[in-house]
């Protein structure tokens, strides 16, 4: 390993060091005051997040060229660091009010954040799939968590048999590719099938990849496990998990279909058409009948795994792609900021055994927590798009590039689909301002204080979205 090698993975390598001191220094803490791991893993994550941002402007490909570090790499990473700090803000007062403080939990977070990172810094297929398995084995133990739960260990048991078996896809696409082309690196892969006629092992490999993605972001028909899933998990593990792992699997399916498989988007563009209509359709309209929160953001989350993947359909216009990537990865912020903000108000709600997850339970807030349910408005909002909120920019920009890219009938789909939404967002809202009710909510100061920032970033951020824009446009530039 040269000292670039090093230098390339210096967060990982950090991150992942810092979890195993973590799970060691653990051992010591007293049970009754497991907080302090909490504190020493947002530390972690605060440091990895320092050297994530000074890698920015870097270019550079190691590991005989598996491993890169480069714009797009850097944006995504420091989002997924972002995205750790408040899955851990969010979990501090929950897994302890819940019964659920014990410190593996962190640890446990920190390693699958190490597989996000290196999911968007794969150059290879093969790091794709030790990323892939990184990232996933943690989260299945976290799912159950809350043993002897049974929902929970349902949950966790769901994820681990669809996540094994979308694995599967992956690899043997992985083999099928490589067959067609001799290489498994993503370079290699462009140029084979770039000097010859694209092959159709190579169009079957590739698709089987878009399976295992499919998975990975939640995408029809591959979302099956989703609202089970989500539902038994504990909650805080639910938030991390419905956005640190669709961020990862979304920046996985963008570099290697964007990097590897130029060659073939006459084949792909199509069912990726397909598939992001269909997911925006059957996420929302399903979304409609739920009556438990959980699961109405479990449809959600669904939903606007179509509208990422809108971004990438126009794949063969080379002209409109990087802008349209550019609009993918503003968006993955929007959704991640009003996720997190409207999953704290869902676990300031929660209490034991499941219950106040019910969207009925949430009618009187607005009277007894006028400040929470604004905060919950202002989520439900960006969620259907709505000015001023950052949802409605993140959606702006992805339908101007849809259409740009000559697929107007996908974009009208997601304005319908955008306005569908709207019933059973608003009916949350409905339910705060116009039912009568007494909730009760549990005050943390770090849940307060997560609702609070996003709530503020999901309005101000909409007015002046150029710089991130600008941001997400500059990452995009190493993919092509």
């Amino acid at each position: 390993m040269t000292q670039l090698d090093f230098q390339i993975i210096l967060p990982l390598t950090i991150l992942t060091a810092w979890a195993c001191v973590l799970l060691l220094v653990d051992l010591l803490i007293p049970k009754d005051r497991k907080g302090i791991t909490a504190i020493l893993a947002a530390v972690g994550l605060a440091v990895t997040l320092g050297f994530t941002i000074s890698q920015v402007g870097t270019e550079h490909i190691g590991f005989n060229n598996m491993v890169v570090v480069d714009g797009f790499s850097t944006f995504v990473n420091i989002l997924l660091l972002v995205s750790g700090l408040l899955g851990i803000a969010l979990a501090y007062g929950y897994i302890k009010r819940m019964g659920l403080d014990r410190g593996e939990y962190y640890t446990l977070m920190l390693f699958s954040i190490v597989g996000m990172m290196l999911m968007a810094q794969a150059e290879d297929l093969i790091i794709v799939f030790l990323a892939l398995e990184l990232l996933s084995i943690p989260l299945y133990v976290l799912a159950a968590f809350a043993r002897p739960n049974l929902q929970s260990e349902e949950a966790g048991v769901k994820y681990f048999l669809l996540g094994a078996f979308s694995t599967g896809f992956v690899v043997y696409g992985t083999a099928l590719v490589y067959g067609a082309t001799g290489t498994t690196s993503l370079n290699g892969i462009f140029t084979a099938a770039s000097n010859g006629t694209p092959s159709l092992l190579l169009t079957i490999g590739a698709a089987l990849l878009l399976v295992g993605f499919g998975f990975k972001v939640a995408a029809v028909p591959f979302h099956m496990w989703t609202p089970d899933v989500y539902q038994g998990s504990p909650t805080a593990v639910t938030v991390f998990m419905s956005s640190g792992a669709k961020i990862a699997g979304f920046a996985a399916l963008l570099r290697v279909f964007a990097t590897a498989f130029p060659s073939i988007s006459v084949d792909i563009t199509g069912i990726l058409w397909v598939l992001a209509a269909l997911t925006m359709i059957i996420g929302n309209i399903t979304a409609i009948s739920q009556s438990n929160i959980k699961r109405m953001l479990a449809y959600s989350s669904i939903a606007h795994a179509g509208y990422i993947l809108m971004a990438f359909v126009p794949y063969g216009n080379k002209a409109v792609l990087p802008v349209s990537i550019a609009a993918g990865l503003f968006y993955l912020v929007s959704y991640a900021v009003t996720n997190f903000g409207a999953w704290s108000v869902v676990i300031a709600l929660e209490k034991a055994e499941g219950k106040g997850l019910e969207i009925s339970d949430f009618a009187g807030l607005a009277k007894k927590y006028p400040a929470l349910a604004i905060a919950m408005t202002v989520f439900m909002l960006s969620f259907i798009g709505f000015p001023p909120t950052l949802g409605l920019v993140g959606k702006f920009y992805l339908f101007r590039a849809v259409i740009a890219g000559g697929y107007t009938g996908l974009a009208i789909i997601g304005v319908v689909t955008s306005l569908v939404s709207a019933y059973y967002y608003l009916r949350v809202v409905v339910n705060m301002y116009m039912r009568e009710g007494d909730p009760t909510i549990e005050r943390e100061p770090w849940l307060d204080i997560t609702t609070l920032s996003t709530a503020v970033l999901t309005v101000a951020l909409s007015f002046v979205p150029q710089w991130l824009f600008l941001m997400a446009s500059t990452a995009t530039l190493r993919l092509f």
